[in-house]
Order: C-alpha cells, then structure tokens, then sequence
C-alpha cells in the first residue's frame, strides 16, 4: 500500500521541480507506463480499439449511514484481450460541473483516497474490467454527482453516477427572527440541527413533493432561493407560475436570509415524552437524559415525520429551544389540512412535552 502514495509524492516533486513530462487528467506519464523498454515515451496504439466506461443511467440512492456502490465497468470496442496497466480516478463533482472533489485514485489494486473519503472509500472489482467505487458510512455531503475516469496511458474515457440521499428539506429560522444568518452562519445551523445546507436538486424534489415557503434561504452552492406552490402577492406576485423563486448568488459574509437544511433517513428512534404540568426546557432535557437518550434536533423530528410517520398532536421541546409537533395524518384542531411540522417558535416561557432521539 506504500507504492501509490511514494509515486503520488513523487510526481508531486517533479511537478515542483519544473519536470517535463506530459501532464494529463491528473497524472503525470514517463515511460515506466506501456513503453517498450526503450526508456522513450511511447505513443499508445490501441489498434483501433475504443475505450468505453459505462455508468447507469438512474440514480444511485442510499441514506445516512448506509453503505452504497457506485457502479462503473469499463471495456473496448473491439475487445482487447491482452490485460492493459489500467488507471482509475473518481471524483465528486460540484453541480455546475465547474469543480471536482478527488475521492480515489487507483492502479491495479493499490488505492489512495483523499480527505472526507479516508477510510470510507475502496474500489469494488469483483469483475472483469470493474471499476466501481464503494462508499461506506455514507454522509450527508455525499450526495452529489461522482465521475468514474478510466485511464489507459494517454487515453481516457469517464461517465458519471447520481448518488442521492434519501431525506427531508426544512426550512430553518434561528431564534432571533427571520433573515439573520449569513451563508456560514446558515451552514453551521443546519449542522446543528442534524442537517447540512439542501442543494438545489434536493429542494427542486422537495417541491415536487409539496414544499411551499415564501421566505427565502441559503442553500449549499451560495445561491438563495425559496419554493413556491401557491403563486400569491408576497410571494413573487401572482402573475409568476409555480416554481422555484431565485435571487441567484449573495454575498456569502453580508447578505443575510434563511435556510434550507437537508437531513436523511435516521439511524435511531424519536419518541414523545410528557409530565402532567409539561416542563421547561431545562426539564426537558434531563428528562431525554433519564430516559437514556438526548433532546431531538429540528432535523431528526422531521426525519422522523417523513420516513417513520411520526404523528403527534402534541407540542414538545426541541434541542434549539423551539416547540413543535409533527403531523402525518391531518386531522381538526391539529393545524393545517397538509402533513407537516409545526412550529410554536421559541418560546421564552411556558411548559412543553419533548421529543427525544435514542440510538437504535
């Protein structure tokens, strides 16, 4: 496993040291790679073949904590059957497909992958000309297109694979009112909240599926944006069709709005607990304790909602200090006709059951 990361610093060194060798996708190529001893660079002959890398089509779904394949196989047209010095190379990619991630590169059976990816991240090749990528303990950041690229000396070919997490968007105001969190300030809610910033696919589905808020939030690629069902007068009028309202990039340190977080299917349990004279927070929270689990974030109640049918018409505490209930089953004297969340706010005073989290 030592021989990947030497010739990793190795190139790193040349490219230091002002080397001249070709640089291409990533790597650098000598004549150690498909040469005929000569000790030249050679040009690769693939006597007409053509390399062809093959992704499905459909998306890969998975949720927190899962472990999920990522498939890529690869093979020539026509077929080669002598065995080539392969090279494989993912990366995840930002949505505008501006930017890439490095989360693995591989020749043969050696591998090195790189930052979040350190550990979770391994080549499946369990088959001819395989090049699939295995992800466990899958995050919320994972997420996103990756790109399988095939490298056969100076001949390349890549394809992409759609993983998408299962989960919930929300929107999310903190305690002191609405429009106070700039970009970094509305990531770091959303990660309290057991959630990160929601993509612009994540909250496109979530409109799909019934999302309606007029006030407008932060999401992951810095843009602002807000979903609209019902067009109405506050809400970029009523002249405008149903859809996804945006006021394109802000300023990421002054601009100040929202949030739209995104949390995924969840590993443990919610459960709703209560005194006869209800509790303040602080008693909330031991009584989570006593219990031997902890104050539910935002994020878990509405995992909870959406993927276990939560549904009680109860208030309770949450870790951020606000109260609210969750409703899958609408019913009179338990809010609106649609299922959902709802939210007292943030009370100052009063006394509330809680909900709480345990682990499974």
């Amino acid at each position: 496993m030592l021989l990947l990361p030497l010739l990793l610093e190795a190139t790193l060194l040349r490219l230091a040291s002002g080397s001249h060798h070709p640089f291409y996708n990533g790597f650098y190529y000598n004549h150690i790679m498909n040469d005929k001893g000569n000790g030249q660079e050679k040009v690769v002959y693939f006597n007409g073949a053509k390399l062809v890398v093959e992704t499905p089509k459909d998306p890969v779904y998975s949720s927190s904590g899962a472990n999920v394949t990522l498939p890529c196989h690869y093979h020539y047209e026509p077929d080669l059957e002598a065995k080539r010095k392969i090279r494989i190379k993912w990366s995840k990619l930002r949505d505008d497909y501006t930017k890439e991630q490095d989360v693995l590169v591989a020749i043969g059976k050696t591998y090195v992958a790189f930052g979040d990816f350190r550990g979770r991240a391994h080549l499946h090749q369990a088959g001819r000309r395989e090049a699939s990528l295995v992800v466990s303990d899958v995050r919320l950041q994972d997420d996103g297109k990756y790109r399988c690229e095939v490298i056969d000396g100076l001949e390349d070919e890549s394809n992409v694979v759609d993983l998408r997490l299962q989960g919930v968007v929300f929107p999310y105001q903190p305690p002191h009112g609405q429009y106070r969190l700039n970009f970094h300030e509305a990531e770091r809610v959303c990660q309290e909240q057991g959630a990160v910033l929601a993509t612009f696919n994540q909250l496109f589905q979530a409109w799909t599926e019934g999302l309606d808020w007029c006030n407008a939030g932060w999401l992951a690629d810095g843009t602002v944006q807000y979903p609209i069902r019902l067009p109405r007068k506050p809400c970029g009028g009523l002249h405008l069709a149903p859809g996804i309202r945006s006021y394109g990039p802000r300023h990421r340190h002054l601009h100040r709005f929202d949030a739209f977080c995104f949390s995924s299917a969840l590993r443990g349990e919610v459960f709703y607990l209560d005194r006869p004279a209800g509790m303040t927070l602080e008693e909330a929270k031991q009584s989570c304790q006593d219990a031997g689990a902890e104050i539910a974030s935002v994020g878990q109640l509405y995992s909870a909602w959406k993927f276990l049918g939560l549904d009680r018409c109860d208030a309770g505490w949450l870790a951020d200090g606000s109260v609210r209930y969750p409703i899958a089953k609408p019913r009179a004297n338990c809010g609106p006709l649609e299922p959902g969340v709802r939210s007292y706010g943030f009370p100052s005073k009063g006394r509330f059951g809680v909900f709480c989290y345990k682990e499974r």
